[in-house]
C-alpha cells in the first residue's frame, strides 16, 4: 500500500511543537476590530493549542 499525501491546506495552518503539540491562529483576527477589547486583540495574535480530539484528526492529514 503506498504512502498517504499530506494535506497542504492543513500544513499551512496548523504547526507542530517539539513536544508534538498542534498550534493554530485564531479566527476571525481581521473581522470587526473596532468592536474587539484590546486583550482580545492581544490573545488573537497568539497561536492556540488544539484540543486531543482534534489534534489527532489533523495529525493523520498532516503525516
Amino acid at each position: 500500500m503506498g504512502k498517504k499525501k499530506t494535506h497542504k491546506g492543513v500544513s499551512k495552518r496548523f504547526k507542530i511543537t517539539k513536544s508534538g503539540k498542534l498550534l493554530h491562529k485564531v479566527s476571525g483576527y481581521f473581522h470587526k476590530m473596532v468592536k474587539k477589547t484590546g486583550k482580545a486583540k492581544r490573545q488573537a495574535r497568539q497561536d492556540k493549542s488544539l484540543p486531543a480530539a482534534q489534534a489527532k484528526t489533523i495529525n493523520r492529514m498532516i503525516k
